[in-house]
């Protein structure tokens, strides 16, 4: 996994996801919290939201610099390599 002090760009990118997945998951709970209205719609969009920011920081975990176009992509969708507990 990278580190701050020998991928300092890296570092701040997988800091990036994480600190956006933890502000939208808040945000996702206040919402429910208070909106009895809430519904499943809205909850696959913000959850998917939020998986897509820690999906991209479990691929970062190893990746120095920005990711490419298609990267991208492909890190946004669910890990393939990380099992469920």
């Amino acid at each position: 996994m990278i580190n701050k002090q020998n991928n300092p760009v890296g570092w701040a990118m997988l800091m990036y996801e994480l600190e956006d997945a933890k502000e939208h998951l808040s945000n996702l709970i206040t919402k429910i919290e208070s909106d009895p209205k809430y519904e499943e719609a809205n909850l696959r969009i913000d959850l998917g939201h939020v998986y897509s920011h820690l999906n991209r920081a479990w691929h970062r975990r190893d990746k120095a610099d920005d990711f490419s176009e298609q990267e991208w992509i492909e890190a946004s969708k669910f890990p393939s390599d990380l099992e469920p507990i």
